[in-house]
């Protein structure tokens, strides 16, 4: 794999700007793959031009002028032989004014329009030629660029590559030719310079052989990655757990409702992880409201029974105090000793948690992302159980993970259900659980689309609703006002709710406040003593309170379907019927009547997932950033999902019979990406 800086031809800025484009060695340049493509390989008479079409012209300039009414534009004419067309530039550089002089020869490239005078050509791309000018041979490569790199640049820098000897193959002949794909050193040449008669709607929506081969490729490269990072921590060694005889029966015991059978399932999956020598790694998927929280409790007592520690980890404080009291009613009766440790807690109380922690009394420890800071101790951590794990980086959960000797067992939590093909992509590595199933006895939520200027009904129905003695909440998607997003916030809508209810008590819950301040508002608000709740995005996750059946989200159209579908699960959780009201401005962009369908006409998690997936793709909906996991750049998971199911069976024959392509295959499509891989 040769580093660009190391071809003399070269130069720095051609370097540096490549650099930018995350592209440092020619492999990387060869898989840098084009977004469309051009097809110069033959020329369109004037006469024959047509509007709509992209066509290349080739003639000579008559005319050419400046003009500066009603605004200033370049105005070229170029005749051939049939015709004249007119080439129009609204933004132009004394440069080309050169270009375009009178009597020039020009080739030019663009779609054609219908003009005042006649067709004409807005912005094309122009080639001077002359006698000798060949006619493209293959259809011409855009490729994603920077500014300061010319397609053309990029082009020869990527002919260069073409020239260099790393188009070796990585897999056996037998693996891709059992699905009919070309070579890897055919698909690439062929990628970048398309014959005349490629199929050009095929390569541009990624369906030829040749993009499919390097789309299984990039799959195949992520699921061996994956079995490799699977395999490793079944090599390590991790506290083995007895099962637990006393701590759980006797939970269960003194529950006032029983498990689903979705939850028995997976209790009992965890369970058994927790008795292998090696690190359990299981992701717990569960809807909204489907009783996540037991089940982790019920992994915790295990544990503790055992005689190790175990840390339950939160991403807000308000989510980790929903956790601490379930966790103090649930088990102090118990004798359980329960630690409480965030950022926002006094300097006494915190290094009093922290002393607890180290010397092992502490047999349960909840908080938030202060349990992974440095100071903190455990004695003898044998569980971490993370909630809502995508919303920690992948740093912060490797943090937790040294906190134990041996490693501890990581059992993550998430509310927010996950596509299937998602988890065979980017969850391979994990054991996944899911309680498919709610609790008996919660009503369904019926969802109503209201728009904006409907304001007053919604207003009388959130009186009315606190009347009967249930309780709202209204959510607002920002806490301050913004010059460029002129939404409602929480402060104004706190105030104005506070005229128009004179008769209610209302609170008011952000993000800015102090914590102390937050969970005051929450503990009246799940009290009972507030019966109207105005409240930004915070509430999203966590918020358990069954006397509210009311929920108004303000502005519903800015926010993503995952985030709609938590804070709709914020009411339902009682008997009582519940209503969720999205408020839109009537101005609504495709993508957002998209989604506002997607959640009015669904209550089912999985579903808006997928269709959550589909509008805004995988690096948004993981939050790549915090994930660790590389993202897919060529393969597409809505549309390879066969590829997916190809990859994820070949890549268990690879390992078994062919483990130094399994080497070859990873360096070239992970490098150094693959050692961070889902921690």
């Amino acid at each position: 794999m040769t580093n660009l800086s190391e071809i003399k031809t070269f130069s720095k800025p051609l370097v540096a700007n490549l650099n930018k484009l995350d592209v440092n060695t020619t492999q990387a340049l060869l898989l840098h793959l084009p977004l469309r493509y051009i097809d110069e390989t033959h020329m369109t008479s004037v006469r024959d031009l047509r509007v709509g079409e992209p066509s290349q012209v080739e003639g000579e300039i008559v005319h050419a002028e400046v003009t500066y009414k009603p605004r200033k534009a370049l105005i070229a004419r170029l005749e051939d032989a049939s015709g004249q067309l007119t080439l129009r530039f609204l933004h132009f550089y004394p440069s080309q004014i050169s270009a375009l002089k009178v009597g020039n020869k020009l080739r030019v490239y663009g779609e054609v329009r219908s003009g005042f005078f006649g067709n004409e050509m807005v912005h094309p791309t122009c080639k001077a030629v002359g006698e000798k000018t060949m006619v493209a041979e293959t259809l011409t490569p855009v490729y994603p660029t920077v500014a300061g790199l010319t397609q053309v640049n990029l082009r020869k820098a990527i002919a260069t590559a073409l020239k260099q000897n790393v188009l070796n193959e990585t897999l056996p002949v037998s693996v891709y030719q059992q699905y009919q794909f070309p070579s890897f050193s055919a698909s690439l040449k062929a990628l970048h310079n398309p014959p005349p008669d490629a199929d050009l709607q095929g390569l541009e929506e990624k369906t030829t052989p040749e993009w499919q081969r390097l789309a299984f490729d990039e799959l195949l490269a992520q699921q061996l990655s994956m079995r490799k990072h699977y395999a490793r921590r079944r090599s390590v060694d991790a506290p083995q757990f007895k099962q637990s005889k006393q701590l759980v029966s006797a939970l269960l015991k003194s529950l006032p409702f029983a498990l689903t059978q979705a939850q028995q399932k997976v209790a009992v999956e965890i369970q058994n992880d927790l008795t292998q020598p090696h690190p359990m790694q299981r992701l717990l998927q569960g809807d909204v409201g489907s009783g996540k929280t037991i089940v982790a409790c019920m992994a915790a007592l295990q544990s503790i029974e055992s005689g190790w520690q175990v840390a339950l980890m939160a991403p807000t404080e308000i989510l980790a105090e929903q956790h601490f009291r379930k966790m103090i009613g649930w088990l102090t009766p118990l004798n359980i000793k329960i630690a409480w440790h965030t950022g926002s807690q006094s300097k006494k109380d915190r290094e009093a948690a922290m002393q607890i922690i180290a010397d092992g009394s502490a047999q349960l420890v909840i908080g938030t992302h202060a349990l992974f800071q440095e100071a903190v101790q455990f004695k003898k951590l044998g569980l971490a159980i993370i909630d809502e794990q995508h919303r920690f980086g992948v740093h912060q959960r490797l943090a937790l993970r040294q906190k134990g000797q041996p490693e501890p067992h990581q059992l993550m939590m998430t509310a927010t259900p996950i596509p299937r093909t998602l988890s065979m992509s980017y969850y391979a590595d994990l054991d996944v659980s899911v309680i498919d199933e709610l609790p008996p006895g919660r009503t369904p939520i019926v969802t109503k689309l209201v728009s904006d200027v409907r304001r007053d009904e919604i207003l009388q129905r959130v009186r009315e609703a606190c009347a009967q003695g249930n309780q709202a909440y209204w959510v607002c998607p920002l806490i301050e006002e913004s010059e460029a997003l002129q939404l409602a916030t929480a402060n104004d809508t706190y105030a104005l709710m506070q005229s128009e209810f004179p008769e209610l008590k209302i609170g008011l819950v952000h993000g800015r406040m102090k914590p102390a301040e937050k969970q005051a508002v929450m503990a009246a608000f799940s009290a009972g003593e507030t019966q109207l709740l105005v409240a930004t995005t915070v509430i999203e996750v966590g918020v358990d309170v069954p006397n509210a059946s009311l929920m108004v989200i303000e502005h519903a159209e800015r926010m993503g379907l995952s985030q709609l579908h938590q804070l709709r699960g914020r009411v339902g959780r009682g008997a009582a019927k519940s209503t969720c009201i999205l408020l839109y401005q009537n101005k609504l962009s495709e993508t957002a009547r998209a989604r506002l369908k997607v959640i009015y006409e669904s209550n089912d998690g999985f579903a808006i997932a997928q269709a959550d997936l589909n509008l805004r793709g995988p690096g948004e909906y993981l939050g790549t950033r915090q994930s660790g996991v590389p993202m897919l750049k060529i393969a597409d998971l809505n549309r390879d999902a066969d590829l997916l199911n190809a990859a994820k069976n070949m890549a268990d024959r690879l390992i078994k019979e062919h483990p130094s392509a399994v080497e070859q295959h990873l360096e070239r499509w992970m490098g150094r990406a693959d050692e961070l891989v889902k921690v």
